[in-house]
């Protein structure tokens, strides 16, 4: 069912997504500015996958790059709008709605803009269900569908035009030129219409966000736990299930970016019921695996969030540092990003790790209600 989105929904949109973000996606307080300029004036229509006519066009858009760049190199604001139009003059359509590549950080909110300055609806779904390194790491990818022709554009309002045999290639072109471009740039891709949406997208998404940003803004006032509230509300559907898996603090980050790319590893003491214990937290832009005591605990697609103990507020892998008091919270991905062909290309092997994905024991053990599962 359709909703519409109002300018105070932005916070907690913002806070959730960075929750699903893992570590990536690009500071959300950055996309937020973006957004809140655009919907000032005028609500936003938030629409149901199944909502969008089968022949209807929807385009996703999304900021790419390291998401350190970003702290730097600020938005100049139209970027998005123009590689969205670009896609549209390239392809000779009109599409009706603007979707979301991704959920996290600053890409929930880009989309959001994007579509309140064109007037448009967005789409309650989008292609990772949280954030993901590359541009073919998507659901539209893994189901068929093609990533080219892309536009990516620069804060001049440069625009590259890519038509690419395959999805990956895609990938290593847009990279390079995201370089190129000062390591942060916009992108819009896998144009489709509202048939190949509903049977590739991750749904409901927008929403999910919406409502663990206002889980936690919730508690705030009569001083309760946020993440016990957090992780109340990441047990409910679209995702498989929730559970913290670490405390403690934070003793040695390790960062650095190369090939376009935010790469590195965080260290993490354990305390309380982890105490003599420690984790290992990997990332690429977004966090991949948590390791404790040399064990692999959860691994891609499912999510791992670190957050600040106090307040329950969501750490992206930029902004880590040593003597941070956190809390790694694990979210059990969506069923469609679980599929054999799914973790062919975001599974643990498929980043270079010599483990497969085993599903997490507490999908099960705190969501007996799920079926299938």
């Amino acid at each position: 069912m359709s909703w519409y989105l109002t300018k105070d929904d932005l916070i907690p949109i913002a806070l959730g997504a960075a929750v699903l973000g893992t570590g990536g996606g690009g500071d959300p307080y950055i996309g937020r500015l973006l957004a809140e300029e655009a919907i000032a004036e005028k609500d936003l229509l938030v629409m149901d996958v199944d909502e969008v006519a089968d022949s209807e066009w929807v385009i996703p858009i999304a900021a790419m790059g390291a998401p350190t760049v970003l702290l730097e190199k600020i938005p100049a604001g139209p970027e998005p709008i123009i590689a969205f139009q670009a896609l549209e003059k390239e392809l000779g359509i009109r599409a009706q709605a603007v979707c979301a590549m991704e959920a996290g950080g600053v890409n929930s909110m880009v989309p959001l803009a994007t579509a309140a300055h064109l007037n448009l609806p967005v789409v309650d779904a989008d292609g990772m269900g949280r954030a993901f390194p590359e541009v073919y790491m998507e659901t539209f990818h893994i189901y068929g569908l093609s990533g080219t022709p892309a536009c990516v554009v620069n804060e001049w309002g440069d625009v590259v035009t890519f038509r690419a045999h395959t999805n990956q290639t895609l990938e290593h072109y847009a990279r390079a030129v995201t370089i190129r471009m000062g390591g942060h740039a916009f992108l819009s891709h896998f144009a489709m219409q509202g048939t190949d949406l509903k049977r590739t997208a991750v749904r409901g998404t927008l929403g999910f966000a919406k409502r663990l940003g206002e889980a936690v803004l919730r508690v705030e006032k009569t001083h309760r736990d946020p993440i016990a509230a957090l992780l109340k509300a990441a047990r409910t559907p679209p995702y498989g299930g929730a559970d913290i898996i670490f405390v403690g603090k934070i003793v040695d980050v390790q960062r650095r970016t190369s090939g376009g790319f935010a790469r590195g590893r965080v260290l993490i003491d354990g305390t309380d019921d982890y105490f003599t214990r420690r984790m290992r937290i990997e990332f690429q832009n977004e966090n991949l695996v948590a390791v404790m005591d040399e064990r692999p605990v959860v691994t891609v697609p499912d999510l791992i969030t670190v957050l600040d103990r106090e307040n329950g507020t969501p750490i992206t892998t930029e902004y880590l540092h040593y003597g941070q008091r956190v809390t790694v919270l694990a979210i059990a991905a969506p069923p469609i990003m679980k599929s054999p062909e799914a973790l062919l290309v975001w599974g643990p092997e498929a980043f270079g790790y010599s483990y497969p994905y085993l599903e997490p024991h507490f999908i099960r053990a705190n969501n007996p209600e799920i079926e299938g599962r």
